[in-house]
């Protein structure tokens, strides 16, 4: 007898995402600590990014800040390639066993830092094998809670990918203001930081000793004993019922399906194929816009952007980029559970896109107009005057914008309008888009945030409104059509073309039914 469905029907699927998603906890905290870790003054002073009068060297400071965030993005790109193979050869659970164990080497690196000659080297080789972790990390751990995942909660499981994200940078930041202000004139304002990528990456180590392979991988694998066990195991239920047996037969079936969809293809059917050039090039596109949107500018360096509007001193700056790391979570959360099923792809990236370029133009002819005052050397910081407080008050607003549309959805966007055939090929190049332009826009931020001062941000407003907006308005909305709909959709086939097929398999399952019919009258009256 099954176990009846109640709260805790779905008690093991919940604690294995539990245990995945620390690892993309780990990628918003990892993202997120090194622009507070680099602000910091005996940061910059044990590492030579002072002058001999002890003013900040800025083109120093902004490469050691540039280099610390990019190569951490550089490393996630290969990661992330490299995760397909490995996760395919031996499963969803050894692979994140694997690229977490490397991650934990590479915060080691980071955090045993020291010598003032040496130290940066060591900070940089370690941010590169903690990026190869995560981006292997981030690219597996989603695939693995869908797939144990039932439908009755897949997407809200799937969709918490975001919140978790928007979690590690939220802690982060508060990880960097509570070392900035205890501890800030000793080397834990980066061992503390660095060391406590340990802890997420440790918790999801050993709880993944404590959960189930992917059942889907095993049956891709023809371990189809093996996937009914860990199957019956998830739902809680023993592997004889009916729903159990019914979901392995689904999983077994959408598997040979897709073996056949994708006999044969090559690279150049995928991306030149009939309406599928279009779609790698939003897949694309669509990233590289979201990357230049101006989040991930903000995100990386929170306290150097609220100390550009005002917001001077570790403890104004960091306490700041903890409030807009709080806004953020919050709103994602809203969306995701509320909103990203009512207002629909293209309306939701526009209005997001709308939002956020017109809180940009603000901010920028407020800071125009109402620059901070100048911080004087020995003097005391003064309390952020009330242009800086609105400038603050727009930032935080604008995240909301952003978690409304151009954070979470080009995720779900591409995800949409790749057919079976060619999807593996569109989400491998989203990936390889959403890493690349990831590592272009950290690097080249703290130098546009010192030299283009206010412009920064009209650019990344000019961005939003001509870029992404029309953008928004051009591509087609895929709320509430089918998978199937799609090749019509981008014309790789016609409607009627598509009615035709559906008409003649109809013919031949009615006249497969006739035939079973038949058969069927003819046994009995031998009967």
């Amino acid at each position: 007898m099954g176990i009846k469905e109640g709260l805790f029907a779905n008690i093991r699927v919940y604690w294995l995402a539990f245990v995945v998603y620390w690892g993309i906890v780990l990628f918003g905290y990892d993202t997120g600590i090194a622009g507070g870790v680099v602000s910091q003054d005996y940061f910059r002073r044990h590492f030579g990014l002072v002058h001999e009068d002890g003013s900040i060297n800025i083109k120093r400071t902004n490469e050691v800040s540039s280099n610390v965030v990019s190569v951490l993005q550089g490393g996630a790109f290969f990661g992330a390639l490299g995760s397909a193979p490995v996760s395919a050869k031996i499963g969803r659970k050894w692979t994140l066993v694997g690229f977490s164990l490397i991650f934990s080497v590479g915060a080691i690196l980071t955090t045993v830092a020291n010598s003032p000659k040496d130290g940066l080297a060591m900070i940089y080789a370690g941010r590169v094998i903690s990026g190869f972790g995560i981006g292997g990390i981030s690219a597996v751990a989603p695939a693995f809670v869908s797939e144990c995942a039932p439908k009755a909660v897949r997407g809200r499981i799937t969709g918490m990918f975001q919140i978790m994200v928007a979690v590690g940078v939220m802690i982060s930041y508060f990880i960097n203001f509570g070392v900035g202000i205890h501890m800030k004139n000793t080397p834990n304002v980066w061992r503390v930081p660095f060391g406590f990528q340990l802890v997420p990456a440790g918790i999801m180590l050993f709880g993944l000793l404590t959960v189930k392979e992917s059942p889907r991988w095993l049956a891709s694998v023809g371990r189809s004993q093996e996937a009914l066990s860990n199957l019956a195991y998830l739902r809680r239920l023993p592997p004889s019922d009916e729903s159990v047996l019914a979901e392995i037969a689904e999983i077994e079936a959408t598997i040979a399906e897709e073996r056949e969809a994708r006999a044969g293809l090559g690279w150049k059917e995928a991306f030149f194929g009939k309406g599928n050039f279009i779609r790698f090039v939003i897949a694309f596109v669509i990233f590289l816009l979201q990357q230049w949107a101006g989040q991930n500018s903000v995100g990386y360096y929170a306290p150097q952007i609220f100390a550009s509007i005002g917001y001077s001193g570790t403890k104004n700056s960091l306490l700041a980029s903890g409030v807009y790391g709080v806004v953020k979570v919050v709103a994602t959360a809203i969306f995701i559970f509320f909103g990203v099923e009512t207002l629909g792809r293209k309306l939701s990236l526009f209005i997001s896109a709308m939002g956020m370029g017109t809180l940009f133009f603000i901010i920028g002819a407020i800071l125009k107009t109402h620059p901070p005052p100048t911080v004087v050397a020995g003097q005391p910081v003064p309390n952020p005057p009330p242009a800086s407080k609105a400038m603050a008050a727009m930032l935080y607003i604008y995240v909301c914008f952003y978690s409304m549309g151009w954070g979470p959805l080009p995720w779900v966007y591409v995800s949409d309008i790749f057919p079976t055939r060619t999807r593996h090929y569109g989400l491998a190049l989203a990936s390889a888009s959403q890493w690349l332009w990831n590592f272009v826009v950290s690097k080249v931020t703290p130098d546009m945030i010192s030299d283009l001062k206010y412009k920064i941000f009209f650019m990344f407003a000019t961005v939003n409104i001509l870029g992404m907006g029309l953008f928004s308005l051009l591509i087609p909305e895929t709320k509430g059509r089918s998978l199937e709909d799609m090749d019509i959709i981008f014309g790789s086939i016609t409607a009627e073309e598509r009615q035709t097929n559906i008409e003649r398999q109809e013919k031949v399952k009615e006249h497969e039914k006739n035939d079973t019919t038949s058969e069927k009258s003819i046994q009995d009256m031998k009967v």
